[in-house]
């Protein structure tokens, strides 16, 4: 049972996080027309809770905004692109997708971010050119990385004379 409001729990998140809960009653009907997705989809079928949630578990390890708004944005791509092989004269289906392309347009840098993501799994670190490349940008890279973890350390130690721990 309660496997079922995972489309609900996870739009929940996306909305509650990105500020775009204007008022209870959005999410009532937006409760209401997932209610109707899943009739549609025979949610309740005994192979959902086959092998545990698919989105929910992910979402744990992301914990910062920046981060949030990278998986989020997968999320209401894959969102969307399932509800593309739906009946789209449907009022629940079409107010669902409506709210996620919205939820999608707010998170238009987690979207590029994770294209970034999916750039870098295509690239073919076997090829010279691309391995002559990467080599003439590495330490660039590693002075980022320095840049990144000095900043942490900056943080850390800012954090420790505050405290009075």
């Amino acid at each position: 049972m309660a496997f079922q409001n995972y489309s609900l729990f996870v739009l929940s998140i996306i909305m509650i996080s990105f500020g775009h809960v204007e008022n209870r009653l959005n999410l009532l009907q937006l409760q209401n027309d997932i209610d109707k997705l899943k009739a549609d989809f025979n949610s309740s079928h005994s192979d959902v809770a086959d092998g545990g949630p698919i989105f929910t578990e992910k979402l744990k390890s992301w914990t910062e905004r920046n981060e949030k708004e990278i998986i989020l944005s997968q999320i209401i791509s894959m969102y969307l692109e399932m509800l593309e092989s739906t009946d789209r004269s449907k009022d629940h289906v079409r107010n669902i997708t409506e709210e996620l392309y919205t939820l999608k347009e707010s998170l238009s840098d987690g979207s590029k971010k994770m294209e970034d993501l999916k750039d870098l799994t295509k690239l073919q670190m076997s090829d010279l050119k691309v391995q002559r490349k990467a080599v003439n940008e590495l330490f660039s890279v590693l002075q980022k990385l320095g840049d990144t973890s000095s900043s942490h350390k900056r943080k850390r130690s800012q954090f420790q004379r505050l405290c009075k721990c």
